[in-house]
């Protein structure tokens, strides 16, 4: 069973790559040809559009920039959900706001696919060493569908409740982050 990857950049392309080192086969697809030349060259097939790897994969994963990326690549004519079968898995990694998320687990609900929200933390060093943290979405059965390909890419898992609310999780996280550092720099500065 091939997994589609579409997203390939600093975190993408490190996550598909533990795919294939844990045995997996992986069918990728980047706006950016250099990203899927590189994954190509690790193992991993090129596909050569979104509606492409909607066709090949019952499970996509999705790493991508921004809320708009997510719902073209999911919501446009051409995208994954008009590809979707009640067979479908999605794993959205991206870092989006938790509203374009519940629209996307919606839209994936109304053609009978399931999905989830699995935003990451651990940066590009867990993308590379396959130890990222996945803050999750979505049900539980379909989060117990897809521990084993998480896992192939992380450490942690934390099921964070329904749909959006690993968003939710990665927004408190990335605040509470930004907060810390805020607070470094000021010590700092009073300590000059």
């Amino acid at each position: 069973m091939s997994i589609g990857f579409i997203g390939l950049g600093q975190m993408g392309g490190r996550m598909v790559k533990n795919l294939l080192r844990n045995g997996r086969e992986a069918v990728v697809y980047d706006v950016f040809e250099g990203s899927v030349a590189q994954a190509v060259s690790a193992g991993a097939s090129r596909a050569d559009t979104v509606a492409e790897v909607g066709e090949r994969c019952s499970t996509v994963i999705t790493m991508l920039p921004s809320s708009p990326h997510v719902t073209e690549v999911y919501l446009d004519a051409d995208g994954l959900v008009a590809r979707a079968t009640p067979e479908t898995l999605f794993i959205d990694s991206s870092t989006i706001d938790p509203a374009t998320s519940r629209k996307v687990h919606e839209a994936a609900g109304e053609k009978g696919a399931v999905m989830l929200d699995a935003p990451v933390s651990g940066g590009v060093g867990g993308a590379e060493a396959g130890t990222l943290t996945f803050m999750v979405g979505g049900a539980e059965t379909t989060l117990d569908r897809a521990k084993p390909v998480l896992m192939d890419m992380g450490a942690n898992i934390f099921h964070c409740g329904g749909p959006g609310t690993g968003e939710v999780a990665k927004l408190c996280n990335n605040l509470a982050m930004a907060v810390q550092m805020g607070g470094t720099a000021e010590a700092l500065n009073m300590g000059e």
